[in-house]
């Protein structure tokens, strides 16, 4: 989807909502690594799918796992950044390239309802997804599911302060 953010909504509830599980900045901001692709084939008017392989299932797969290792390696800065969201952080390899890889195929997954040019299960042309929906449908629920996402985000900033009060009382004891 060249309107990459849309994607946050749908990815930021996911992420938020299985924060345990789920790295938050890798799964987000793999959704818009995924879109440089798109952004490339416009930017230079290539003669080019605007959503080629990147946004197939198989050489998604191998992005949102390099995504994950590059991620983990840079995962000092993220926890800075993940600090001023005020978000505790801390991940691991396999927490880092399996939320890579969720994140992309859950970008994919969104896009190929939306698309017709993309082919999620390439090598095969087939695009079962396509037109069960408009764009402007599927456009109008990534827009909505900020509200989820944001409600999400204020109860993950609210616990974490919490638990910083709980440790600072603890250790004071």
């Amino acid at each position: 989807m060249p309107f990459t953010p849309y994607h946050f909504g749908p990815s930021g509830c996911v992420a938020l909502a299985l924060r345990k599980y789920i790295d938050i900045p890798v799964f987000v901001l793999v959704n818009v690594v995924i879109d440089l692709e798109p952004g490339i084939v416009l930017a230079f008017d290539l003669n080019y799918r605007l959503h080629g392989y990147c946004h197939t299932f198989l050489f998604g797969t191998v992005i949102g796992l390099m995504w994950g290792l590059v991620a983990y390696a840079a995962r000092n800065s993220l926890k800075r950044l993940m600090e001023l969201f005020g978000l505790p952080y801390q991940t691991s390899l396999g927490k880092a390239t399996l939320s890579g890889l969720l994140g992309i195929w859950f970008h994919i997954l969104i896009d190929s309802f939306c698309w017709s040019d993309i082919r999620p299960f390439w090598p095969s042309d087939a695009n079962p997804l396509n037109n069960l929906t408009t764009l402007n449908t599927m456009c109008l629920l990534c827009a909505i599911s900020f509200i989820p996402a944001i409600v999400l985000y204020v109860i993950a900033v609210r616990s974490h302060i919490r638990e910083d009060k709980r440790e600072r009382v603890d250790g004071n004891t």
